[in-house]
């Protein structure tokens, strides 16, 4: 049976997973096994490194850019510790993402389409963990603020398993498991590392499985077959 032909964002994925995103989440298991086992004390800055570089690689010094100065700009708005202008903060970056001007300036800096939308899924994600940085810097007392310093911003940011598209990890959960030391040991880290290749695998196979039996995107996109069908149906 052939695929949903519709479903553009699973082919989207999959062609950047193939392509670079699978690598580099391959080099970042190894830049953290290495710097676990090296400089276990200077773990998060070895990762914020590599997340950045993996950045750059993918979306260019340009898109870099773009989100490194949302962060610089989230960091300096959660200095006021009020949680409503966090939010404001947030809203008004997103919205410079519709600015047609700033998104026909996007689009020169990549050659493809997929380029540009890869910036836009990643502009979009980092924002939510900006808002989550800044609303837990506004909550927590002063004496707690070392812990919520600026290159704990970026190691959040730029950390990349849930860069491009999540999923969504509070920085309180982030940092708690940053600062977790535990004792190296090879046969959990790889029993660890199997299971959650079992699991990737069923779940891309449970995917692959209904975008070929089920097809949600090309029966949403056509408003006939919805308008004919019954709603048991439908339901």
């Amino acid at each position: 049976m052939s695929q949903d032909p519709m479903d553009f964002e699973w082919n989207y994925w999959i062609e950047w997973g193939r392509e670079r995103i699978l690598w580099l989440l391959a080099g970042h298991l190894l830049v953290s096994q290495v710097s676990r086992l090296l400089v276990e004390k200077y773990k998060p800055w070895c990762l914020m490194v590599y997340g950045m570089a993996a950045c750059s690689l993918l979306l260019g010094i340009k898109g870099f850019a773009v989100i490194l100065l949302h962060a610089t700009i989230s960091f300096a708005v959660a200095q006021f510790q009020l949680s409503l202008l966090t939010w404001l903060c947030s809203l008004i970056l997103l919205s410079t993402l519709r600015i047609p001007a700033v998104e026909d300036a996007k689009r020169k800096w990549y050659d493809t389409e997929n380029e540009y939308y890869l910036l836009l899924f990643t502009v979009s994600v980092r924002c939510l963990f900006c808002i989550s940085f800044s609303l837990e810097y506004c909550w927590h007392r002063p004496a707690q603020k070392s812990s919520h310093s600026f290159l704990w911003m970026l190691a959040y940011v730029f950390y990349y398993p849930t860069f491009h598209n999540g999923p969504l990890m509070n920085f309180s959960e982030f940092s708690k498991q940053m600062r977790r030391q535990e004792a190296f040991s090879l046969k959990t880290n790889l029993s660890i590392l199997i299971v959650g290749i079992i699991r990737i695998f069923f779940w891309w196979c449970l995917a692959e499985l209904m975008i070929h039996l089920m097809y949600i995107h090309a029966l949403y996109s056509s408003a006939l077959p919805l308008e004919a069908a019954s709603y048991w149906a439908l339901g």
